[in-house]
């Protein structure tokens, strides 16, 4: 038998474990902004955020080349446009964004939050955004 942790050669194994409570996250003040929560656990190959987009904010029309995205809406609800129209965002919708898709995302009147999950790239970040800011 081996210890928590460890493999038969002694060598320290990753064990799953409980990241974060996105309930927790989605209840906290309606003025956070940006991301809420990453992943940061180290030897990783996927990236995860939680993001907040205040009311009637939005993410601009952009293309990713190279990631296909989860995205899982997890309070409020939004809408994602892309170039064959919008479609609604209610929360625990699941959307697949392909590579290579355009798409942008709006807040309803409640803000949108939601849970991204795509393929690790080294230096890709999503800021937190100073409240104070309007964004157009």
């Amino acid at each position: 038998m081996t210890s928590e942790g460890s493999d038969v050669s002694g060598e320290d194994v990753p064990l799953p474990r409980v990241l974060c409570d996105t309930a927790a996250l989605t209840a906290l003040d309606g003025a956070s902004a940006g991301a809420l929560w990453g992943l940061a656990e180290p030897g990783r190959q996927l990236d995860a955020n939680v993001v907040r987009i205040p009311p009637g904010h939005g993410v601009d029309t952009h293309r990713e080349p190279d990631l296909d995205v989860l995205l899982l809406v997890l309070a409020g609800h939004g809408t994602l446009t892309a170039p064959d129209g919008p479609r609604p965002l209610p929360a625990g919708a699941l959307t697949w964004l392909p590579h290579g898709s355009t798409r942008s995302l709006t807040a309803g009147p409640e803000g949108l939050t939601y849970l991204t999950v795509h393929r690790r790239r080294p230096g890709m970040r999503i800021q937190r955004r100073d409240p104070a800011v309007q964004q157009p």
